[in-house]
């Protein structure tokens, strides 16, 4: 591993590319007041840009309406503007939404890389009225997820819109030196017609491998000052269940939390926390959970965890639909914590450390009485090198009275030209259970090339039988896997047709458990209308090992989507596909699914987004439909303004005759100064041979309850 080490630093080392742009940026003495109007003197000194060029749906076209940005700074923030030009501007898409919920808009974006280093990136979004987004992209992988302090304001006109954006250096970490280098990469999106352009340009033969093409930008004079925050929360939880026919009692819990940021420096930041609050203010949405081979997902949305979770971002995974190690770092394992510390960010120009502990509650005594904890340690280090390339290391345990579990190894990735990646990692596991060991390695081999017209990637997976990750998400133990993906895209440059997609993938994977191949194959094509429609068709020729035999899991996929104006979007996937009953007996059938999701919106600041997700499965030898699984969810949004909005749900779980409802009155004026409060409450039909709604015996409440939270984030 050593030389494997050696090898790759001195061909990262003595790699070249192209040098790119770089721009002084003047710097201003008067900030701009962040209204959206573009009338402060500061815009007429500062550094102007235009010319966009698209990238999606296809490179190197000229943005078809007029776009101009500005960039300047002061000591302590950063700012950016915009005027976006539309011949049409009944057509701009501009909702007052909540944050992050924007994507579907007309938006420009800030995607900033503070250390120019091309590892990771922040991004900044605004829509025309200045609803804000943001997210960290690192690894491959965008994490919308995160929520920054930051200030933002649009302006609809009769010629378009225009936005001022102020992003102060206490949100983002920096190299502080006399001039402060960083990355830029400015982003204008037409809503109807799904159009990217950008400047810098992207060159096609690198598709898109964003950070190796951001220009670079120098700020002189910055003065950092130290980060303190302070974020006091307190939460009140009411809630009954249902005991023999009767709402009872459950919680009556007062509960308080404090959380603390230091910054060390301008880009090593130490969190803390007591008695963290990780309440949710939505539950998560209902999913499929019969007939599973492996654990479901859940997302994790708990503000401690977040920040920074890109940082455990590991080369090489969630390579496809079928890789068997997804993640290494899933901090939902983590269910209960009472205690938190991170210590996270970079020393030096190259060395990243990232530190994360935290103790989980069990739930379960020890003999005398006292509560048992699981401790999660999490230690990330990484080299970083040039244009995305980077060498690391990861340790991650779990520690619990009678199970441990320990994970530690290497990855990296290094870019061999301007359009081809290639990624590796190798771990080892110990995992120690009633005294006994059981050790398991595993490791990843992925190479990707991706330019205009042509997207390629090859890998190579291996995972042992005793292999396991309590704190990550694997799919899969006990095989070795090759996998090849070949995608061509056409560009026909009509007035219906913009792009056409085509995909063939192959993969053979050996279980090492039952000594038995399986293969998984697919071809596609997927063709985008010059509007919002979609439509894809893919064939699967496909089996799978389970329980010593091998099944059918071939079948035909399709998904058609689509909008109407700026009021209606929505699409749909249909499956019809062979399967396997996983059971002790497993049985061979066939099943058919649909997931859907429809979003309106007749009013600016109304929102609508119904979903769908139908499943069934019936026995190819018995004919008998095993089961029947429909979830019909709604989620209904008023936003009154940009800090506040009312918005109910309503989840139907037909398979357990479940009903869910939840109302959340939520105020937000920057991230953690927020206030919430919400109710919520289950009905269930009790007799499993009646409809939900009957009229001789309804459903009844199981469970009921309120919540407020309420916090202020201090900062200096």
């Amino acid at each position: 591993m050593k030389s494997i080490y050696l090898v790759l630093f001195i061909f990262i080392s003595v790699h070249c590319f192209a040098a790119k742009q770089e721009v002084n940026v003047v710097k201003t003495t008067v900030p701009p007041v962040i209204d959206g109007k573009l009338d402060d003197a500061t815009w007429t000194s500062a550094n102007k840009f235009t010319g966009f060029i698209t990238f999606i749906p296809d490179f190197e076209k000229p943005m078809p309406e007029k776009t101009e940005a500005w960039l300047s700074y002061d000591e302590e923030n950063l700012y950016f503007a915009f005027k976006c030009y539309d011949s049409e501007p009944e057509k701009i898409k501009a909702t007052v939404s909540a944050r992050d919920q924007i994507m579907d808009d007309d938006f420009v974006c800030v995607n900033l890389d503070s250390h120019n280093d091309q590892q990771s990136l922040y991004a900044f979004y605004v829509n025309p009225l200045g609803i804000q987004g943001d997210s960290r992209f690192a690894a491959g992988t965008e994490d919308p997820s995160i929520d920054l302090v930051w200030y933002s304001a649009g302006k609809l006109n009769d010629d378009g819109y225009s936005v001022e954006m102020s992003i102060p250096l206490k949100s983002i970490r920096f190299a502080k030196n006399d001039t402060v280098q960083m990355g830029l990469f400015l982003e204008r999106t037409i809503a109807r017609t799904k159009t990217h352009g950008s400047v810098p340009e992207l060159d096609p033969e690198k598709g898109y491998a964003f950070l190796t093409q951001f220009m670079g930008v120098n700020y002189a004079g910055i003065n950092y000052h130290r980060l303190w925050e302070i974020l006091p929360a307190v939460t009140y939880k009411h809630t009954d269940i249902n005991q023999d026919g009767e709402m009872v009692k459950d919680q009556r819990k007062p509960e308080a939390s404090l959380t603390v940021k230091y910054g060390i420096t301008s880009d090593l930041v130490f969190d803390g926390t007591l008695n963290p609050d990780f309440s949710q203010v939505e539950a998560d949405a209902g999913q499929i959970d019969v007939n599973l081979r492996y654990q479901l997902l859940y997302p994790e949305k708990r503000p401690f965890f977040l920040e920074g979770l890109e940082r455990f971002n590991v080369a090489g995974t969630q390579t496809s639909v079928i890789d068997p190690i997804q993640m290494m770092v899933h901090t939902r394992t983590i269910v209960n914590p009472l205690t938190g510390a991170k210590l996270t960010g970079k020393i030096g120009k190259k060395d990243e450390v990232n530190i994360l502990y935290s103790a989980d509650e069990l739930g379960t005594e020890t003999a005398d009485g006292k509560n048992e904890y699981a401790h999660f340690p999490l230690f990330r280090y990484k080299r970083n090198l040039k244009d995305e390339s980077f060498l690391g290391f990861l340790y991650t345990g779990r520690e619990a009275p009678e199970f441990n579990n320990r994970v530690l190894g290497v990855d990296g990735q290094v870019r061999l030209n301007k359009s081809t990646m290639f990624e590796f990692n190798g771990f080892h596991s110990q995992t120690i259970a009633a005294d006994e060991k059981s050790p398991g390695n595993s490791f990843g081999l992925v190479l990707t090339h991706d330019t205009r017209n042509l997207t390629y990637k090859l890998s190579a997976k291996g995972v042992d039988d005793d292999f396991h990750v309590e704190t990550g998400y694997l799919t899969r133990t006990g095989i070795y896997q090759l996998a090849g993906l070949l995608n061509p895209k056409i560009y026909p440059g009509n007035k219906v047709f913009n792009r056409l997609d085509f995909e063939l993938f192959t993969t053979y994977t050996r279980d090492r458990i039952y000594s038995m191949n399986e293969t998984y194959n697919f071809v596609s094509a997927q063709v985008r209308t010059q509007g919002r429609g979609i439509f894809k068709i893919k064939y699967l020729l496909s089996n799978e090992i389970f329980m010593g035999e091998r099944f059918n899991t071939g079948g035909v996929n399709v998904l058609l989507g689509g909008a109407a104006g700026n009021w209606f979007e929505g699409h749909v996937v249909y499956r019809r596909m062979n399967g396997i009953y996983y059971s002790t007996d497993p049985e061979q059938g066939k099943y058919n699914k649909i997931t859907s999701t429809f979003s309106f919106q007749p009013l600016p600041k109304l929102n609508a987004v119904a979903s769908l997700s139908w499943y069934d499965f019936v026995a190819d030898n018995s004919h008998e439909k095993l089961y029947n699984y429909p979830i019909e969810r709604l989620k209904v949004t008023y936003q009154f303004n940009k800090y506040l909005f009312l918005r109910g749900v309503g989840e139907y779980n037909g398979f357990s005759k479940q009903f869910v409802g939840d109302m959340l009155l939520s105020f937000t004026y920057i991230p953690g100064t927020v206030g919430h409060i919400g109710y919520g409450a289950l009905y269930q039909q009790t007799d499993a041979d009646l409809n939900f709604f009957d009229e001789n015996h309804g459903p009844t409440q199981q469970q009921r309850g309120f919540f407020i939270k309420l916090s202020y984030l201090i900062r200096s």
